[in-house]
């Protein structure tokens, strides 16, 4: 017999399932079901999805409940069934396993990250009409997963002890930021859940392995280290031909596993994207460990580098010169034919202070860059307006601004007014992206759009550029975009992704910048295949900022592929050590990348314009070229 899933708890850690709905999906159910109805519908596949996850390794197994409240089901006219669907959710996951494993009702978040969508009296109405029917169908204990805010956590916590004394695991969904959704750190927040009766606490979804070892570590400095459990997704989500795909391996999950029970997680599982394979590999890895009843704990270092460098007051950049902005000719497309080009990324800021970036958009200015590039958004994460920081950088510091438009945030009518509001602040390059999906980013909850694809949203500015409006009313003037393509070259079959490309250069695409490149002879690769194109290639590097952004960014990125020697040169730097090593091999992709591209896309890392500026200089260093002014920086 086994032994109260709270004593499992204290004798080791418990291996959990994986996804359903993900899983699901690959299996080949569309999104826009009611997965929970198929506990009704399709109850062999229910049965057999639990089954693999307990072959695999899995000793806690979550129903397939999510979303099976009152709230949710409605959208699919199923508000009536929460109770049969929830009692067959327990009895498929029953039927699968065998008597050693646990069974754990899963209850989600109904506001999702919408704190006023939903009135507080029918989310405790809901959530008490679900809990009461797993609760009484027999689990062994109930998990609260993907809840964004304390206050709705805990009103779920407090409705189950009114009604019973099973053990419940809460989980947060978080990015790494320390806080809950309503501005409670995460150790307060946890402390607040354990007094009210919670026996495990910790984090799931929006974060792959290395952005939940990160919550961890920020949680076990807690002074009654509570057991934690942690679920992370597979890696960030890529959109690739109407699909979703994630790129975390299962080993890398296995190798994330233990560094998880060292934090002091008793229960190690995987959320979205997550497979049987990366059970069996977190199953494997965790064979035999016994936790540290020291409690000893790491606190810096296992994944990696956030935000290293601190954020400067606004006083400092006053001083910069107010400069007119660059003339419209030459065009990066003009300059790039004559000489080596260079176009610097810098991320807008996640908050409201913009110091640190008008720092190093003016000592990129000064060493010579030819543009400033800046994202829509990247991975889905809320950031400042680019169009409003490239209209800042170009009236300020003298910066041509080169813009990223993602088909993601903008339907038809936003996306064209966003190109005329471009227009009108003299704003003529921009780079065409598709946009990570936003149900991974920092508001799930938020939609995806995608009205236009990379080649329609390519196909429709180069329309403007005659006088055309996207509905085909004329514009009485014309337009004069640069528009830019992007190109993944860490693929599978490079010459498949070359005739992606050129579909795009067939839509009017003017250049086209990749993917950061960690391999040299990749870049060789590239330019084998494309030289045949008659548009110009900016080959991206990245310089790397410590081996776990390493590890981070081959394990967990889309479109991002890191040699093998490149990761064994970075494991275990972080520091001045770590960047100054991810300089020296930026430095000697430079060398291989600026003897066959005239163009060079350097990507800045966490803000770190030190590293890009002197990377920069290498590029003109080597390029023999003198007529720029030597950033202080750089010097």
């Amino acid at each position: 017999m086994k032994p109260d899933l709270r004593e499992a708890l204290r004798r080791g850690v418990l291996v959990g399932d994986g996804a359903m709905g993900t899983y699901l999906y690959q299996m080949g159910f569309p999104v826009g079901i009611s997965y929970e109805e198929l506990n009704l519908l399709k109850p062999d596949v229910i049965r057999d999805v639990h089954r693999r996850y307990y072959e695999a390794g899995a000793r806690l197994i979550e129903t397939n409940t999510f979303s099976a409240n009152r709230e949710k089901l409605s959208k699919f006219g199923l508000e009536g069934e929460v109770e049969a669907i929830n009692r067959a959710g327990v009895k498929l996951a029953r039927q699968a396993v065998g008597d050693d494993a646990y069974v754990v009702g899963a209850v989600g978040s109904i506001r999702a990250g919408k704190r006023k969508n939903v009135r507080t009296a029918k989310v405790k109405e809901d959530l008490r009409q679900q809990i009461e029917v797993l609760a009484d169908a027999g689990v062994d204990g109930l998990l609260l997963e993907t809840f964004f805010d304390l206050e709705e956590m805990m009103l779920a916590l407090k409705l189950i002890r009114k009604v019973s004394s099973l053990p419940v695991i809460c989980q947060f969904t978080t990015e790494g930021v320390g806080a809950t959704m309503d501005g409670v750190p995460m150790p307060e927040a946890f402390s607040k859940l354990l007094a009210a009766g919670a026996d495990v606490v910790g984090f799931n979804c929006r974060s792959g392995p290395n952005g939940l070892l990160r919550s961890l570590e920020q949680a076990s400095g807690m002074d009654e280290k509570p057991p934690f459990s942690v679920f992370p997704n597979a890696g960030l989500a890529d959109y690739v031909d109407g699909r979703y795909t994630f790129a975390a391996t299962p080993s890398y999950f296995g190798e994330s596993a233990r560094k998880f029970a060292d934090l002091g997680a008793r229960i190690v599982g995987g959320c979205c994207g997550t497979t049987p394979e990366h059970i069996a590999a977190i199953a494997a890895a965790l064979e035999g460990y016994m936790p540290n009843e020291s409690g000893a704990q790491q606190t810096r270092g296992i994944s990696g580098e956030a935000g290293v460098f601190a954020t400067s007051e606004w006083q400092k950049v006053r001083g910069i010169a107010i400069t007119e902005p660059p003339p419209a000719e030459p065009t990066i497309v003009d300059l790039v034919k004559e000489r080596p080009t260079v176009i610097v990324e810098l991320d807008p800021p996640r908050d409201l202070d913009i110091a640190k970036f008008m720092q190093g958009a003016a000592a990129l200015k000064e060493v010579g860059v030819d543009a400033l590039t800046m994202a829509d958004n990247s991975l889905a994460v809320t950031r400042m307006s680019n169009l409003a920081l490239g209209s800042i950088v170009q009236e300020r510091v003298g910066i041509r601004p080169l813009i990223h438009i993602a088909c993601r945030d903008r339907n038809m009518i936003g996306t064209q007014s966003h190109m005329m509001g471009l227009h009108a602040l003299g704003i003529d390059h921009v780079l065409a992206v598709t946009g990570d999906p936003a149900k991974f980013g920092d508001l799930p909850g938020s939609s995806s759009v995608y009205d236009l694809t990379s080649f329609e949203i390519i196909r429709m500015i180069k329309q403007l550029n005659e006088g055309v409006a996207f509905s085909g009313k004329p514009l009485k003037k014309k337009a004069n975009f640069i528009v830019g393509a992007a190109f993944n070259p860490n693929v599978k079959y490079l010459d498949k992704a070359v005739q992606r490309l050129e579909r795009k250069i067939e839509a009017g695409a003017d250049y086209i910048m990749t993917q950061p490149v960690y391999n040299a002879e990749l870049i060789e690769s590239i330019y084998q295949a494309t030289r045949h194109l008659n548009i110009p290639i900016f080959l991206g590097i990245m310089p790397l900022a410590s081996g776990g952004n390493a590890e981070y960014l081959h394990n967990e990125v889309p479109g991002i592929q890191l040699s093998d020697d490149v990761r064994r040169r970075m494991n275990g730097l972080k520091g001045e050590e770590g960047r100054a090593m991810g300089v020296q091999i930026a430095k000697e992709l430079l060398d291989v990348a600026i003897s066959r591209f005239n163009g060079i896309y350097l990507m800045t890392p966490f803000m770190a314009y030190e590293m890009t500026v002197e990377l920069t200089q290498y590029v003109w260093e080597k390029a023999g070229r003198r007529d720029f002014h030597l950033s202080p920086l750089a010097k």
